[in-house]
């Protein structure tokens, strides 16, 4: 399909578009795919008529719970698969033209200003070297240097993370005129000199003097405490007194580099770079990473208050320098872009291994769904990656009156303050559908060459850990009174209120993920089967809604250039945090709602131990620890491997029961297969990072009872 110019038809085109050409056969593949589903609830609400007709049977009751149990989850599949339908209805792809903007930025003079945040929270998950070369990769931005401002959020108040900066500052001045001499392309210090030889004198240099910056921090963070003999510019750490700790302490902001005085080596301008550590109190309460981001929104606007502000984690670095052009090639634009609020950037991970074992590449949340979302009003807010228009953040676009006062009156700023939403623990989820639902729209820049590259987690109670704080987060937002399917729905319209839907309802794929790893085969271990036996319609339909579904996910994750493994991985995953982080985040939501409990905010481990990082490599599961995580999915491992045990002895001694027996025997068996890292984990590994005996021995003792109830139950 032709691109389409998005911008002035007047002046050279800033960006262009195109709607993938999947748009029209997955349209079409819903509309077949929908058809079938209706049938099958068609056909399961009259096996359904005819069970509580014939109640009078012994085994009726256990009969009609088990049968209203596979409609529920039917339900669910359903229901969640058709709000993802959303995201396929119109995707488009993107281009940029920086060179044209940069000839109107020339012409006019006008580059706007730059406002980058930062935020970290602990220094021994989040090590502050890693936070260090993502704030020295932006502040060597392809940017006019006078025009950037970098602010540093350090929400757990370390003297360790303010010492790594200042050292940071130091070296700056070196490191931004060598990034513009040597024209690179990257300009983390640390990805330069992994990826490269060092093949001139100004290399090795260079590489002496990050080196050096490097053992500085590192011999700080093993000490736990910054020594007199490194210190030789006090900026700030003298403001450490007895008592001060993470959670209580005073405000402390410190500019380590003001770009109105300093200097590089070479006497050009350089950045202004500033760290802030808000005020702490064990009795006040905090909004976690909002509340972090809301803070230099408000000391932003008072120090540079520039009209754009790019939010980064704090282990995404940037990869290209070229970026903020390419995202003002969307904000510049003279009429469109009044209404935007924001240009979100996919998020790229190094050191993932070959088959991406935890599935960490979120293939479908940060590459497939955003093409989707951005074909409709624009993609969902992902919590890093992302240029801000910082009006945005202050009313929605049809506030007007009000428009030159929010973007130019710091203190009007600090007086609406609405920033960042509060109220979710996925305030990035939650602070992009506000603003969608207020009128602003997005979109949605994957360019060729990853604009930024992060970290991401090589353990799996890590990684599960992440995904159930994002579980109760979605759940926040989806029983409040902004629930995308009512208020979402009304304010974007169904389908930009579906896609969101989808999100919210996340959690819900752990109801029928585990009906199908417990109830169902403990049911056939007991002699009852759930599913149709093969002469029956529905298996039909079984085998084309399963097939069809796995097959679109596999085109989808095949398109964003994945391979098949990868996508195993990640549909591997998809299971096992359905049994583990969306079913436990439900739990804790429950018990938080009851007041039976509290919330809080777990940091993601950022820091790798060797040993880890081999079995990684080697693509080994990391079960290595007592976790409650691991119970649920070596419990699921060890009831389907009896479910499909038992299948089998039936079949050698009842032949004739293959066609009743065959659907759940497939689903045991391919639930096994993706347990097979779990059963490596229990019996076949000898390593640190295999299953614990007390994980395991809990596991059996409780099948055990889990079967003695169903037993009981379907007995009875």
């Amino acid at each position: 399909m032709a691109p389409t110019q998005s911008s002035s038809n007047s002046s050279p085109p800033l960006h262009t578009f195109y709607v993938h050409g999947r748009a029209v056969p997955y349209r079409l593949f819903a509309a077949v795919y929908s058809s079938a589903l209706l049938l099958l609830f068609y056909l399961q609400l009259c096996k359904l008529s005819n069970l509580v007709n014939n109640y009078n049977s012994a085994n009726s009751f256990p009969a009609i719970f088990l049968h209203l149990s596979m409609i529920f989850s039917d339900f669910v599949l359903a229901f969640l698969w058709a709000t993802s339908q959303a995201f396929r209805m119109r995707p488009i792809r993107r281009q940029t033209f920086p060179d044209n903007l940069v000839k109107m930025l020339d012409k006019s003079g006008e580059y706007p200003r730059l406002d980058v945040f930062i935020c970290t929270a602990d220094p021994y998950k989040e090590p502050p070297l890693s936070v260090v070369n993502t704030a020295l990769s932006v502040m060597a931005y392809e940017y006019p240097m006078d025009k950037i401002s970098v602010y540093v959020s350090d929400d757990g108040g370390s003297k360790l993370t303010l010492f790594a900066f200042i050292e940071a500052a130091r070296f700056a001045r070196h490191w931004l005129p060598f990034c513009r001499e040597k024209r690179l392309v990257e300009r983390s210090p640390e990805a330069y000199f992994s990826n490269n030889h060092c093949c001139s004198s100004d290399d090795e240099e260079m590489k002496t003097m990050y080196e050096a910056m490097k053992r500085k921090v590192e011999t700080i963070m093993k000490r736990g405490e910054v020594n007199k003999e490194y210190v030789t510019d006090q900026h700030g750490l003298n403001k450490w007194r007895p008592g001060f700790n993470h959670q209580d302490h005073p405000t402390i902001i410190e500019v380590l580099l003001d770009g109105s005085e300093d200097r590089d080596i070479v006497g050009h301008k350089i950045p202004n770079l500033v760290y802030v550590s808000r005020e702490k109190s064990k009795t006040s309460p905090h909004h976690f990473k909002a509340g972090a981001l809301n803070v230099l929104t408000r000391v932003s606007a008072t120090m540079t208050n520039a009209p754009v502000i790019l939010n980064l984690d704090c282990d995404m670095y940037s990869n290209d320098p070229t970026t903020p052009l390419q995202a003002l090639c969307f904000l510049s634009e003279p009429v469109k872009g009044l209404e935007l609020a924001y240009v979100q950037f996919p998020q790229h991970f190094y050191g993932i291994n070959e088959n991406d074992t935890y599935g960490n590449e979120f293939k479908r949340l940060c590459r497939v769904n955003p093409m989707g979302m951005d074909g409709l009003q624009g993609t969902s807010y992902v919590g890093t990656g992302c240029f801000f228009r910082r009006r945005a953040l202050f009313g929605s676009p049809s506030s007007q009156w009000a428009a030159e006062r929010r973007e130019l009156d710091p203190e009007f700023q600090i007086m609406l303050l609405i920033g960042f939403r509060y109220g979710s623990l996925v305030e990035d989820y939650y602070t992009g559908y506000k603003l969608q639902c207020e009128g602003w729209k997005s979109v949605f820049c994957d360019p060729e060459r990853p604009a930024f590259l992060g970290d991401t987690p090589i353990n799996l109670h890590d990684v599960l850990s992440q995904s159930r704080r994002w579980a109760i987060g979605l759940l926040e937002v989806t029983f409040s009174k902004y629930c995308p399917l009512t208020y979402g729905i009304k304010s974007m319209g169904i389908l930009m209120g579906l896609a969101y839907t989808h999100y919210a309802f996340w959690p819900f794929w752990s109801i029928p993920i585990t009906i199908h790893a417990f109830l169902t085969p403990l049911a056939f271990i007991n002699g009852v089967s759930t599913f149709p036996k093969v002469t029956d319609p529905l298996f039909y339909l079984y085998v084309f809604l399963f097939i069809g579904a796995y097959a679109q996910d596999l085109i989808d994750f095949l398109l964003t250039n994945g391979t098949t493994m990868q996508w195993w991985s990640d549909q591997r995953m998809w299971l096992i945090r359905g049994l583990t982080s969306h079913l436990f985040g439900s739990i804790d939501f429950s018990l938080q709602k009851l007041v039976l409990s509290t919330l809080g905010f777990n940091v993601t481990n950022k820091a790798v131990e060797n040993e880890q990082s081999k079995r990684y490599e080697q693509g080994a599961f990391e079960f290595g620890f007592t976790s409650p995580f691991f119970v649920p999915l070596t419990m699921a491992a060890i009831v389907n491997l009896m479910a499909f045990v038992v299948g089998v002895l039936r079949v050698v001694f009842l032949p004739a029961k293959v066609e009743e027996m065959f659907v759940q025997m497939f689903v045991s068996g391919f639930v096994m297969v993706n347990c097979w890292p779990i059963y490596e984990g229990i019996a076949l590994r000898d390593d640190k990072g295999k299953m614990t005996t007390k994980t395991t021995v809990s596991s059996i003792l409780l099948v055990g009872i889990l079967y003695y109830v169903t037993y009981i139950t379907l007995r009875s």
